[in-house]
């Protein structure tokens, strides 16, 4: 990768008249947005494929028959729906603040809560997506969004009009463009091969977990059958049983938000985003954001595993254990166990389970488990002198990949930040872009 510190700069700079911009090559101006773009809305175009605009990437094409993405109600009449053309500027106006905005490559239609812009000036429009989505420019369409909650922010168009923007002579802004398109595609594959080392290293820890669990760390002992399809076979002398004969299982709740009798007190209330393969330790934090003055809920104890219940994609089926006598919300079911098992040992073989639990747990449409299932669910019992060798070798295994998968998320993040500072430098003339940058 180019060293950013290395990159050649412009021979003048000229104060820029903003501190966030700092010094700006000399032949570039600041313009601001409204003098930049101009608003436009046609309608009666029902025809034309559906458009999404995303925080991720920009404008998108939608894909009507996939469900799990289409959160948002789409009309039998389109008719009302704005077109946006290949080149112009759309935004999710609702959502301008996270950067959910982009110059599309499609021609189609939209919301009509959006806004769609033509450019005004000379603008090259591969360079304005680059420079408008840079961190940079999404920090200002927080700033002139307003509203009750941030999910539903409101961006003010008065207010984002007069949100400055660096325009280099338009040769320059092609030169730019070409060199973000090309260095970012080399990026974004180093980014995509990280990311598969990471999820390699994940699926190898996840067999070992499955292996050690189910079939224990003796190779040579006789096996039989579980009677559970994903478990397969277990040591002869283990036992498999449903969770309702070894451990107490109950649902939580959440109390009255309203009424003070509940809230401000002393007792740990712990919630679902919480829940996350770790032992839950902080129980002064529990206590300082969320503490309870009186609850009807029972207080389960130090050692209880809880399971997440509720949540679409990676929440549903997560486990964490309890290092503090707590009380825990709704979507979260405890189970307190015996002397027959350990609770470190639960969690791991709730690990190996995590896939086929989320995938084949659902019991309606909201995709949520319940207490009623967890208890019925089957667990392999080995031994408690082999759990506690299965738990110390798996912990043992647990250092090892987090310490790779720690190494590997820090080189992601440097180059998630390579990347950043890269766009951010070359759309306000930090570095100037030469053809032989773009050719090379």
């Amino acid at each position: 990768m180019l060293r950013i510190s290395e990159l050649p700069k412009y021979d003048a700079y000229k104060d820029s008249g903003y501190e966030w911009i700092g010094g700006m090559p000399e032949e570039w101006e600041v313009s601001k947005l409204g003098g930049c773009l101009s608003a436009v809305s046609i309608k009666g175009c029902p025809d034309l494929p559906l458009l999404s605009i995303t925080r991720e990437q920009g404008v998108i094409q939608r894909d009507v028959e996939d469900q799990d993405s289409n959160h948002n109600f789409i009309p039998d009449d389109l008719s009302g729906y704005k077109l946006l053309k290949e080149g112009q500027f759309g935004m999710n106006k609702m959502k301008a603040w996270q950067g959910s905005y982009g110059v599309s490559s499609f021609t189609g239609i939209v919301s009509p809560a959006y806004f769609i812009f033509d450019f005004t000036k000379p603008i090259w429009p591969s360079f304005f997506n680059w420079a408008i989505r840079s961190s940079l420019y999404v920090s200002y369409f927080g700033s002139a969004s307003d509203g009750v909650r941030v999910g539903q922010w409101d961006l003010s168009k008065d207010r984002m009009k007069v949100i400055p923007f660096l325009l280099p002579p338009e040769d320059e802004q092609r030169l730019i463009a070409k060199f973000l398109d090309k260095k970012n595609t080399q990026i974004d594959e180093a980014i995509a091969i990280k990311e598969q080392q990471i999820a390699l290293l994940k699926e190898r820890k996840q067999i070992i977990i499955k292996k050690a669990v189910t079939q224990g760390l003796d190779p040579t002992v006789p096996m039989k059958d579980s009677g559970v399809d994903w478990i397969g076979e277990i040591p002869a002398h283990w036992e498999c049983t449903k969770v309702s004969y070894l451990a107490k299982v109950d649902a939580g709740a959440t109390p009255d938000r309203s009424n003070p009798k509940y809230w401000g007190g002393s007792i740990p209330w712990v919630k679902t985003g919480e829940v996350n393969y770790k032992t839950i330790v902080d129980s002064e934090e529990h206590i300082s954001s969320a503490g309870l003055r009186y609850s009807s809920l029972r207080l389960a104890p130090r050692g209880t595993l809880l399971m997440a219940m509720y949540g679409q994609g990676v929440t549903r089926g997560r486990v964490a254990i309890l290092g503090f006598p707590a009380t825990y919300n709704q979507a979260c079911c405890a189970m307190t166990f015996g002397d027959k098992i350990a609770p470190e040992f639960a969690q791991y073989f709730f690990v190996a389970a995590y896939p086929y639990i989320r995938d084949e747990g659902n019991e309606s449409s909201q995709m949520n488990l319940s207490a009623g299932y967890i208890s019925g669910l089957k667990i392999s019992v080995p031994p408690i002198d082999d759990q506690k060798r299965l738990i110390e070798e798996l912990d043992e295994e647990e250092s090892r990949y987090s310490s790779a998968e720690n190494v590997l998320l820090g080189q992601l993040k440097k180059l998630k930040e390579y990347k950043a500072t890269l766009i951010n430098s070359a759309v306000t003339g930090k570095i100037r872009i030469t053809p032989d940058m773009v050719e090379a």
